[in-house]
């Protein structure tokens, strides 16, 4: 997974998931998928898509984003949505390995400082705080 992404920041010269998508040719739709679904990725006819859920706070679209990318990348040809962690989907090891990609892509070609917490750090990187307690789940 470590490779994979920093052939892709390299390769692209971004570690911004929806720049990544376009220029993988991933379309990315927004729309209410309602309560519950905070995004999803799907192939259809040769055609692949990531749609995230227009409601969500500008770094959870990112993180959502990253999060299918990783479907994309490590999980072809499995569609799969990723729900909150209160929901009725269990999140297994695709999910887990979905949200751990997702992390390192965003947090790529960044550190965390001396004596910073976790929160800090990824607040200051634009990744939600509530992460943290599904990365172990």
């Amino acid at each position: 997974m470590d490779e994979l992404i920093k052939r892709l920041v390299k390769k692209y010269k971004t570690n911004s998931p929806f720049e990544l998508a376009g220029a993988l040719g991933i379309h990315i739709r927004f729309m209410n998928l309602g309560e519950g679904t905070k995004g999803l990725y799907y192939r259809k006819l040769k055609r692949r898509f990531i749609v995230i859920h227009n409601e969500l706070p500008l770094e959870w679209q990112r993180f959502v984003c990253a999060h299918e990318l990783a479907h994309d990348r490590l999980h072809k040809g499995v569609n799969r949505f990723f729900l909150e962690e209160n929901s009725y989907f269990s999140s297994g090891k695709l999910e887990r390995q979905a949200n751990l990609f997702a992390v390192k892509l965003l947090s790529a070609g960044t550190s965390i400082e001396q004596e910073e917490s976790l929160q800090s750090y990824y607040a200051r990187i634009g990744i939600p705080a509530e992460v943290v307690f599904f990365l172990d789940d």
